[in-house]
Order: structure tokens, then sequence, then C-alpha cells
């Protein structure tokens, strides 16, 4: 084996030149965030070997320890190369910018190079808004955790997009050649990409008017990255406003924001996200605007103009993640989303937003003035037109009040007789299926302990039913 320095691999000829070392560990972390040192090998390449004694690796680390700042925690041991003695010291370290004796240092080549003042700054703040490694990690999901039925989804959608080559076999194959696994553990992006399994979150809610206060509906999904981004279209779809096209031999639905580019500002909202920080994912409806926020910083040295001209290199948080869904056609050309989404709205007459927040960025679709507050699919829920606009949301307020309170009591007066389902208040309405206000509705009346459920135990069972409380039953208006 020919052994040669790169970019995160450094060769020490013995532990006299430990303090060099020092140095290039924190020089690697800083440009990749982990890497590998070897004593015992010269700058040539060539075996030389080095003397181990009782103390050497116990010197070693708290050497280490010692002067890189933050903390690390290397793995160091002993290696037979060529039948010699070596020292073979990995490390890893996303936490922040490192230090080693007081000073900063990036890997550029195979070289340590002293950083100045304002190349601080400039990696700090890098660091800080942008987080590559995540997504190269190793999980704590075995294989056979990822979901086959997705797969094999996800193959026949890269094999139709003349992007993927090869078919379906095993899991753990088709993982290993997406370059998703190591060992019989998923990688952080595959468990995202492929586990139904997991922490990733989108909260989802309609309001009634230009704010917060009121909502309609709210809901949370989980699930993987394909899971979410089309309940989230699916969620949106159903709460803006259609109106049909009558003009030709068919009946033709037109949408109010286009679906492509809200299916466009999903998927890039959860692939551009940072997933080393909590907050979920948000899809908010309000009467005059969808916003679409991911937690995650934009690149803080562009603003999402250069991206619209599409005169930047894309620049992805997550490269396995937006690797994988350009090969399914879930995404298009790297860096060209916002240039995507930006066209499809001018096409439409649609208005788009994006905004570079500090919590994160989003994309915000305006919504034209005259537009009904926020409904089922293909229902003005608000007819309220008016100059003034102060009156307009006052109107609106009380409509939706007495459209909810109208709701309760339907729901009250179908419970006082038997109890039932979401889906079966649902039928009773007239609806195939339960709806935002409905779910709403039920919300409130739990909270306000009028109604409980049957299996109080297992709210989200698919069983569940709701009943009647004593204070229900006094509260139904006859």
């Amino acid at each position: 084996m020919k052994f040669k320095e790169t970019e995160t691999l450094e060769l020490k000829k013995t532990t006299s030149e430990l303090k060099a070392a020092i140095i290039s560990i924190s020089a690697i972390l800083n440009k990749h965030g982990k890497g590998t040192v070897y004593f015992g090998i010269n700058d040539n390449g060539a075996v030389l070997g080095q003397q181990v004694g009782k103390s050497t690796l116990k010197d070693i680390s708290k050497s280490i320890s010692d002067h890189i700042d933050p903390k690390i925690f290397p793995d160091i041991k002993v290696e037979k190369i060529e039948d010699k003695d070596c020292i073979v010291v990995e490390f890893v370290g996303y936490k922040s910018l490192y230090s080693a004796f007081g000073r900063f240092y990036l890997r550029t080549g195979d070289e340590d190079k002293k950083l100045s003042t304002d190349e601080i700054e400039r990696l700090i703040e890098k660091k800080k808004n942008y987080v590559y490694s995540w997504g190269a990690e190793v999980s704590d999901t075995p294989v056979s955790m990822a979901d086959v039925s997705s797969l094999r989804s996800f193959i026949k959608r890269g094999k139709e997009a003349g992007r993927i080559s090869f078919s379906f076999d095993s899991a753990k194959n088709v993982l290993n050649k997406l370059n998703l696994v190591k060992g019989d553990k998923l990688l952080n992006a595959g468990k995202a990409l492929f586990c139904k399994s997991n922490s990733i979150e989108v909260q989802a809610a309609v309001f009634a008017g230009k704010d917060k206060i009121t909502f309609l509906d709210i809901q949370s999904f989980r699930g993987s990255l394909f899971e979410l981004a089309e309940k989230s279209e699916t969620y949106i779809k159903e709460h803006i406003n259609w109106r049909a096209d009558l003009s030709g031999s068919r009946r033709i639905e037109i949408p109010e924001i286009p679906v492509r580019a809200i299916a466009e500002a999903i998927i890039n909202s959860l692939c551009h996200r940072d997933f080393a920080n909590p907050k979920s994912n948000e899809v908010a409806i309000y009467r005059d605007r969808i916003e679409i926020f991911n937690p995650g910083q934009f690149p803080y040295e562009y603003s999402p103009k250069d991206f619209i001209k599409g005169n930047k290199p894309s620049i992805p948080r997550n490269p396995l993640v937006a690797e994988t869904m350009y090969l399914s056609e879930d995404i298009e050309k790297w860096g060209s989303g916002l240039r995507r989404i930006s066209e499809e709205c001018k096409a439409a007459g649609v208005r788009v937003g994006f905004e570079k927040i500090k919590a994160g960025f989003q994309v915000i679709f305006f919504r034209s003035p005259t537009t009904p507050a926020p409904g089922p699919r293909g229902k003005n829920v608000n007819k309220v037109e008016s100059k003034v606009e102060s009156k307009v949301e006052s109107q609106v307020e009380s409509q939706v009040e007495s459209k909810v309170e109208s709701l309760n009591q339907k729901v009250l007066e179908f419970l006082s007789v038997v109890p039932m389902s979401k889906a079966e208040i649902s039928n009773k309405l007239g609806r195939k299926k339960p709806y935002g206000q409905l779910h709403e509705a039920i919300n409130r009346l739990l909270s306000e302990k009028k109604i409980e459920r049957t299996i109080p135990d297992k709210p989200n069972s698919r069983l569940q039913k709701y009943r009647l409380t004593e204070k229900g039953r006094t509260g139904i208006v006859h």
C-alpha cells in the first residue's frame, strides 16, 4: 500500500513531530471535519515504523486534548504496516472552528495554512450557516429498517427518468450503490430518505387571516423525506383555491398557485434543511400568502437573486440527499430550484418571494387580494369583499367564528346519538374524508372537555372514536 498526503491524511515520521501533527489535525477538522494522521511514515510514503512505549498512546491523547480547542476525542491505535509498528490517529469533529495552540489553520492540499482574522471570521460564518457533514455520518439505524416499497418506487422513478441503470435486487445492495450505508448501518442521509420511522417533521397549518392568531387546521407530518414531500404538497393543494377552465372540450382545474412551483419549493425546503437543527419544516397557509419554511440558513455569501439568475454554482447543504433526489428526478440540476419556482410563478402571474431570515429560509407565494379565506379544495369559505382592509378582517373573523361554532354544534349533535370516528362524522357532513375545519372542531371540543376519546391511550389509532361528556350534552343547542 502506497501512502500519500491528502487534504484528510497527514504523514509523520515519528512522534517528535507531534506539534505539527496537532496543527494538521485542527486544519483538517476545519476543512473536512474528519481525517487521519500516521506516525511512522514519512511524507514520501515510506514506512519507517514508530517506537511505541507504555505511555506513548496516552501521551499523544493528552497532548491533543491539551492543545486543540474545542476538545476532541480521537481513536488512537497501533497498526502493523509492512511488519512495522505505526500509530494511527483517526479523528472527527463538527462542532465549531478548531484551534491548535491558540491559532487557527485550514487544510489546503497537503499544507496547513494559518488563517488571518478576516479568514477566520469568514470561515466561522460559513461553518455556522452551512453544514455538510451530517448526511455522511453513520446513524444508529440498521439497513433492515429501510422501507423496501419506498426503495422500489425510487428505483422505478429513476429508471423512467433515465438516471438509474440498475434494478432493485435487495435493499442493502441498492443503498450500497447509492452510497447511503456503512457496514450494516444506514448513513443519516439514507435514514432520512428511506426510513419511515425518524424524527424529521413538517408542521402544517391553515390560518383564518394574515397572522397566526386564529387557525382553521393544524397537522404534523412525520416520515421519510419522500413521504413528507408528498404529504406537504397534498396538504397545500387541498387548501388552495382552484378554478375551472371550461373553454376546451374538457374541464381543466387550474390552481391559484402553480403546483410545480409548490412541489419544487417543498422538495427544496426538505433537501436543503439543516438536519442538526431540531426545528421542524413548516407550511403556513394564510389568507394572503403561503409560506414554506426550512430551518437552514441560505449560503451566507449569496442572495436568492444569484440563483434565480442562474449564474452561481450549486451549494447543496446535504450532497447525498440532493444527489439521491436528483437520480429519481425529484429535483433537477443542482442550484436551479429557485429559478424554476420563479419562472413558473411568473408564467402564471403569481408573485413569489424568497426570504433569508434569522431562523432559516422561506419561500412565500402571494395570493390574490380577493383570495377567499383558506378552505378545502374548490370551496370558497369566505366571499367577503371590501375596499377597507380592517373591515374585511373583522368580517372574516366573524364569519369564521360563526362557521366554527355551527360545525361544533353539528359534531355534538351527531355524537349525542352514538360515538363516531372522524371519518364517520365527515361522512355525515357529506364529505368523503375528514377535512381541515373538522379536525379543528374536534380539537377544540376535546380541549373544552365536551367530548372525549374512546381509546384515550391511543389518540392516533385508526379505531379511535369520540363520544360526548356530560359537559358536551349540556352544550347542545336545541
